[in-house]
Parts: structure tokens; sequence; C-alpha cells
């Protein structure tokens, strides 16, 4: 299968990263969004990340002006039926997902791959829903995807061969590394770090430590780059309490259990850096610990 036409399903955080790197890769990349201002700052927020590699001598300007001229935008959903392979990456959730894959199955081309960036969510499920289980994969980037050179590739049940050697060189051909996952809740990358996550939460609930000494901690004793709260700001509270219910819901063990302290965060609608406050307070010059 020859993939030389992209397209993107949501504009966000990572929507953008993807197209990004689709572009820099050489494929012509069309995003589409509901909202033109998600679009409008999309491009914008490519643009600014094509000029950091560029001034880093990571990328030419040749490089970043082709990459630019690759990307298109639209509002309709339908005028992504002609490309080879769509990326939906809209919000961790289900009935989202499921609409936009009803929405725009109609206008496909018969060999068209779809795939999703769900960073838990049951792509047999999701593939079952579509008229071609066969050719959908789960397709997913880590965040900040410029950056990160991992992508995990999750087959469902009906995928074949075929797709999953095609997604296997279009990752090659980004420069990036696949892991193969099989499709059990939040795969490879989630199953593992979530948890983790969640328990440096309950650390926090039960009193053990603060949020500034249980991040020093882990980025001091364990050697990790961000502390497990930072990361969850990062990531986003409400995608972090979504991941642990698929999780708890699709296993049936306690002991992923989402801790209380993240949901009443997420209630609160203090999800991280996206809203200015999560675990951090990022309202001034530094970010403050809020607990």
């Amino acid at each position: 299968m020859d993939i030389k036409k992209v397209g993107v399903v949501g504009a966000g955080q990572m929507g953008n990263g993807i197209a990004h790197v689709f572009a820099l890769a050489g494929y012509e990349v069309i995003i589409n969004d509901i909202s033109q201002e998600a679009l409008d700052k999309a491009i914008e927020t490519i643009t600014r990340n094509l000029d950091r590699q560029l001034s880093r001598e990571k990328i030419t300007a040749d490089d970043r002006d082709g990459a630019l001229a690759r990307i298109s935008t639209t509002l309709k959903l339908e005028e992504l039926g002609q490309t080879d392979l769509v990326i939906e990456a809209a919000t961790e959730r289900e009935d989202v997902k499921n609409a936009i894959f009803e929405r725009l199955l109609p206008h496909l081309k018969p060999e068209t791959i779809l795939t999703s960036n769900t960073s838990s969510i049951s792509i047999t499920r999701l593939a079952s829903r579509t008229d071609r289980p066969e050719k959908f994969m789960g397709f997913h980037f880590m965040n900040p995807v410029p950056v990160m050179q991992l992508v995990e590739l999750i087959r469902g049940i009906a995928t074949d061969e075929a797709t999953y050697k095609t997604l296997l060189g279009v990752v090659e051909t980004l420069g990036k590394t696949a892991a193969s996952a099989e499709d059990f809740p939040a795969f490879i990358v989630n199953r593992i770090l979530m948890p983790m996550i969640n328990e440096a939460v309950y650390t926090l609930y039960e009193g053990v430590g603060s949020v500034k000494s249980i991040d020093e901690s882990m980025k001091l004793g364990a050697n990790h780059p961000m502390g497990p709260l930072e990361l969850a700001d990062f990531i986003g509270l409400d995608t972090c309490l979504a991941i642990m219910n698929v999780l708890h819901d699709g296993l049936a063990d306690t002991k992923y259990r989402p801790c209380p302290l993240l949901t009443k965060y997420v209630e609160a609608g203090w999800l991280g850096r996206k809203t200015q406050r999560g675990f951090y307070d990022y309202r001034g010059e530094t970010p403050v610990p809020t607990r």
C-alpha cells in the first residue's frame, strides 16, 4: 500500500504534532477540526515548532518551507476521504471517535487505512464499528510528537498483515521507532506509566510527601526527566483519569482504581498546564505546587 496523502482528525496537541512530522517526512497532510480557531492555532504551533528545529539546525529552511507547503486544513471531515491514511487524534472518548469514523466512512477510498491515536481504547472495538476492520490499527504517538521517538502500533483482532507492514514502513519514514503492542487496555506505555502517576497521586493524597518532594524524589532518585505529578500536568489530568478508568474497567483489578484526589482535580477543572492549574499553578512566572 502506497501512502502519499494523510488526513489528521483533530488539530489539538497531538494532531498538530502528527501533522508536523508527516509533512516534514514528505507526506501531503490535511488537518480537520470542527473549529477554525483550532486549525489556525495548529498552523501557528507547527510553524513555531519548525522554526525551533531550524534554529537548532535539526532541519533546513527548505525543509521548513516544504513541510508548511504540504499542510492544508479543512472544517469538512469528508474532505479527508481521498487520503491514503487517516489518523484520528480527537479527544479520548470512544463515542466521539466512533462518531468521527461513522461520518467519514461513506467518503473513503476502498484502500484507505484507518487509524486511531487513542492511548487506551480497544482497537478491536473501534474497528468493528467500521467497514474495514482489517485496515484499522492503533497508531499511538507520544507527546510531544516531533520530539518523542516511539510510536506504538496496535493490531486489532481483524487487522491484516499488509496493513501492519504498511504502517511499520510509514513509522520508519518518519524517523521514529515502532513498538508493537497487543490490543489490551492502555497497551504498553500507558499500562506502565499511568499506574505510576496514579500511585504518585495516592502518595500525595495519603500525605506521604508533598508535590515538590514526590517530583524531586523521582527526578533525583530514579533519574526521571520529569516528576510524575509534573508529567501528569503536562499530559492533562483528564486524560490520566480517562486512561485509569479504561484500565480499571477493562482489567477489573483494584490496583488500577483511580485516586480520589485525581478525580477531585478533574472535577475542579484543574487539568494541568492546559488550564493553568493542576498539581502546579502555572499562572505566575514559575510553577507553584497547589498542595
